[in-house]
C-alpha cells in the first residue's frame, strides 16, 4: 500500500524538496489589528527556527521506523493513510496512501472551528452568546463539560473545550448553533474534496444514524494544518485564532508522546518547539493532524489507522506505531 503503487504494502518515503482572542463586533476593528498581529508573531515564530543554522540537510533523515511499524500494521489488516509535508521547502518528505478515506473521529471538529472563528470575525456569531447545556442531548463519550456544575458557557469558552479536551457537548453545541450545513460549505470553500462532517458525537449510533462522526484523508488533513500556521485559512485572524485554540490540545498520547510537552502547558515551550495538533478517536480509529517545528525544520503531519481492536495487543501495536511516527519526525526537526 503506497500513495503511488497499490501493489506494494507500506507506506514509503519521497525525498524532501522544498494562526487572538474572540471579538464582539463592535471591536471589531481593534481586534483585527490584534489578530493580525498575533497571526505574524506565530508565522515568525516558525520561521525564526527553520532560519537558525541547520544540522546535516534534511532529506538525509529517514522514517525507516515509521516505515516497518505502519507496514506491519497494514500487513496485519489495519487501513493506514499517512503524509508528512515540509514547511521550509513546501514539499513532500513521507507519504504512504495520503488520499484514503477513512474515519477520523474528533478530527473532524477542525472545519468546526474554522467555521465558528470565521463567523466570529465576521460578526454574524457572538463570542459571548451564552448557549444552555441542555440544549442538546448530554454525551458522556468525551469531555470534561458533564462533570462541570456551569449549566451554561459562552460560545468562544465552548470553543477551548472542544480544542482542549475534545469535548463532545460543547462540540455538538456549535455544531447546532453554527449548522451542520455550514460547516458543509466551509469546507467545500477550504477545498477540501475528501473530507466529510456527517454527523455529531454520539454515545451509541443506531442504525438511522451516520456511522462516523467525520471521513478524511492525511494528504488533505497535513495540507489544512499546513494552511493553519502558514494564516491560509480564510484570514490570518481566523488562522491565528484556531491555531491558538488548537494550541490547548491536551490529547499528547499518540505522535506528540514522544515530545515531552507538557499537555497541560505546551504553548511556549522553552526549547522553541512549537506544536499544534489535534486529535481523532473511535472504536478501531486513531488519527493525528498537526504542526511540528523544531530548530532545524518545520512539518505539517496527518496519520490516520482504521484497525480491527480485537484486544489491548492490538490497540497497543496501532500506539506505538504512532509513537515511531513522532520519533522520527522529532529527527526531522531536530
Amino acid at each position: 500500500m503506497t500513495a503511488d503503487e497499490p501493489a506494494e504494502p507500506g507506506p514509503r518515503r519521497r525525498s524532501s524538496a522544498r494562526a487572538v482572542e474572540p471579538a464582539r463586533p463592535e471591536r471589531a476593528e481593534g481586534a483585527s489589528r490584534t489578530a493580525a498581529r498575533d497571526a505574524q508573531r506565530l508565522r515568525g515564530n516558525t520561521r525564526a527556527a527553520l532560519r537558525r543554522p541547520r544540522r546535516p540537510a534534511a532529506s538525509g533523515r529517514s522514517f525507516d521506523a515509521t516505515l516497518r511499524a505502519l507496514h506491519e500494521l497494514a500487513t496485519s489488516g489495519a487501513k493506514v493513510s499517512v503524509r508528512v509535508l515540509d514547511l521550509d521547502r513546501d514539499a513532500v518528505v513521507f507519504t504512504g496512501d495520503d488520499h484514503q478515506l477513512l474515519p477520523v473521529g474528533g478530527l473532524g471538529v477542525v472545519p468546526l472551528l474554522i467555521e465558528v472563528a470565521a463567523s466570529f470575525e465576521a460578526g454574524t456569531l457572538d463570542p459571548l452568546e451564552i448557549v444552555e447545556r441542555s440544549a442538546v442531548e448530554t454525551v458522556a463519550v468525551a469531555g470534561v463539560w458533564q462533570h462541570l456544575k456551569a449549566p451554561a458557557l459562552p460560545l468562544c469558552d465552548l470553543a477551548v473545550l472542544v480544542a482542549a479536551a475534545g469535548d463532545a457537548i460543547a462540540a455538538n453545541l456549535l455544531l447546532r448553533r453554527v449548522g451542520l450545513e455550514a460547516v458543509r460549505r466551509r469546507i467545500e470553500l477550504l477545498g477540501l474534496e475528501q473530507f466529510a462532517l456527517l454527523d455529531g458525537f454520539r454515545d451509541r449510533r443506531g442504525p438511522d444514524d451516520a456511522p462516523h462522526v467525520a471521513l478524511g484523508s492525511a494528504g488533505e488533513l497535513a495540507s489544512l494544518f499546513a494552511a493553519l500556521v502558514n494564516s491560509k485559512l480564510v484570514s490570518p485572524a481566523v488562522s491565528a485564532q484556531v491555531a491558538e485554540w488548537l494550541s490547548l490540545n491536551h490529547d499528547l498520547s499518540l505522535v506528540a508522546s514522544v515530545t515531552g510537552l507538557d499537555p497541560f502547558a505546551h504553548d511556549d515551550d522553552r526549547h522553541d518547539l512549537l506544536f499544534i495538533n489535534k486529535t481523532g478517536r473511535a472504536d478501531g480509529v486513531r488519527a493525528e493532524a498537526g504542526v511540528l517545528a523544531g530548530p532545524r525544520a518545520g512539518v505539517a503531519y496527518a496519520l490516520v489507522v482504521a484497525f480491527d481492536d480485537l484486544s489491548i495487543a492490538h490497540r497497543l501495536r496501532v500506539h506505538e506505531a504512532f509513537r515511531a511516527f513522532g520519533t522520527d519526525l522529532m529527527d526531522h526537526v531536530f
